[in-house]
């Protein structure tokens, strides 16, 4: 009986792409998997045959055989299966396709033979000032942690023993079970896929090879940094599982309000009272930078409040370097106040001899509610 054809078995068409074979695969194995249809050898058949079709269309090379020669590139082979077409669940690169595929649906995740788990990346929040941010700095950290047992130098046996090899699996993390058709690789129950055990753990950690154990740590917090910003400390995580590598430590840095300035990306602002008698007749008036300096600021005659003035370059540090903020000063006119005797005398003097010119917003307004009411009254 001829073969079906790889591509009609998945469903695809002759150019798809390898994530198209991977998408087709996948809901067909599913859809035909003997876990899903017990007692049901059709399915158990569609389900070796699409199996087949997909390793041979994943792999670049016996898919170019394949799409030359088509079934007959398998035939010469002389192995096992139909048409020398090896099908095994129990090893070579289909099993680590399976694990690939299916490693989350099964409820775990792939790690190679032996290896312990690698540690838990850590979070740790800084809060700095705005002026840290300004200028950069050193902080110094305290982290919990965990860390390599200095007992057992992090293997979990006494004396830092050597593991001995698991007696279920042999060494190998995984065990064989034969389904029906089919040979099912399974982690090793003893040893939780290790592939060794720990006769004699070490009294210190419990056969962990890990303790736990507050460091002290320096971080370079680099100019310009912003709210938010994550530093990765590579390797300065929870210590892996009996020597496996470690995780990483990620400092995330907020900033402190300042009570004069408000950061906008490189800019800063500062809203800055300017007295009634400089708004009107103009002068300087002496504002802060955050370098700690001081910068004079020419206001004209006639400022008013909400006039904003630019002081370049003495804004915020760019990170890494690359260029400079501007500030800008927001005047906001005050209204003088506690006034003696002679100065209400004066002002309402002032005021006796004002005129259109003199207060040309007030005019404006006055006038355009006159016309509002004139209109109302028609």
């Amino acid at each position: 009986m001829a073969k079906s054809d790889y591509y009609d078995l998945l469903g695809v068409q002759r150019s798809a792409s390898p994530d198209d074979i991977k998408k087709a695969y996948r809901k067909l194995a599913m859809k035909y998997h003997p876990d899903q249809n017990p007692d049901d050898a059709a399915a158990e058949q569609k389900f070796k045959e699409v199996s087949e079709a997909y390793d041979v269309l994943s792999d670049g090379q016996k898919r170019a055989a394949y799409d030359q020669f088509g079934h007959a590139a398998f035939d010469q082979t002389g192995g096992p299966g139909p048409g020398g077409f090896e099908f095994s669940f129990g090893g070579g690169s289909f099993a680590d396709v399976f694990d690939d595929l299916f490693g989350e649906f099964m409820g775990g995740q792939r790690r190679p033979r032996g290896a312990g788990a690698r540690g838990t990346d850590l979070r740790y929040n800084l809060e700095i000032s705005l002026e840290d941010a300004f200028k950069g700095r050193k902080a110094e950290v305290n982290v919990p942690s965990t860390v390599s047992c200095e007992g057992c130098r992090g293997t979990g046996a006494r004396d830092a023993a050597e593991p001995t090899a698991c007696g279920t699996c042999q060494g190998a993390g995984k065990v064989r079970a034969q389904q029906g058709f089919f040979t099912i690789e399974r982690t090793c129950p003893t040893c939780q896929g290790a592939g060794y055990v720990i006769e004699d753990p070490c009294p210190t950690c419990r056969g962990s090879g890990r303790t736990a154990k507050t460091r002290t740590l320096n971080v370079d917090i680099p100019q310009g940094v912003e709210d938010g910003t994550r530093i990765r400390l590579s390797g300065e995580g929870e210590a892996g599982a009996r020597g496996a590598p470690p995780g990483d430590l990620y400092i995330f840095i907020s900033i402190q309000p300042h009570n004069l300035f408000q950061r906008d990306g490189l800019s800063l602002h500062c809203r800055v009272p300017i007295p009634m008698t400089t708004a009107a007749l103009g002068g300087e008036v002496e504002v802060p930078t955050l370098d700690g300096r001081r910068s004079r600021v020419s206001i004209p005659a006639g400022t008013q409040t909400g006039t904003q003035f630019r002081l370049k370059g003495k804004g915020m540090p760019a990170l890494r370097g690359r260029g400079v903020g501007d500030l800008y000063i927001q005047s906001t006119v005050e209204t003088p106040r506690n006034l003696t005797s002679r100065q209400k005398d004066l002002l309402r003097e002032f005021e006796r001899g004002g005129s259109e010119k003199t207060n040309p917003e007030s005019e404006s307004f006055l006038s355009k509610v006159k016309d509002m009411w004139e209109d109302l009254t028609e």
